[in-house]
């Protein structure tokens, strides 16, 4: 799954592929937006956690789930 994090004052986004559904990740940021939890906490496919300060969020966009092509006919 793809999600991409908008940080208020800074120049590019954060983009991360995770392995949650986007449901999770929806409850995740909903909690941190709501102030359950001061920090949006989401860890990347390859293990990497990823903490962003709640109150520095701008957006945040869950994509459809990534699908790997191989071949020469991947599109």
């Amino acid at each position: 799954m793809e999600v991409k994090i908008g940080v208020l004052h800074a120049p590019r986004e954060i983009v991360l592929e995770s392995g949650q559904s986007a449901d999770e990740v929806e409850q995740t940021v909903g909690e941190a937006l709501s102030g359950k939890a001061p920090l949006l906490s989401l860890t990347d496919d390859k293990g990497r956690k990823i903490l962003v300060p709640a109150d520095r969020i701008a957006y945040v966009e869950i994509g459809e789930p990534a699908v790997r092509r191989v071949g020469f006919g991947a599109q």
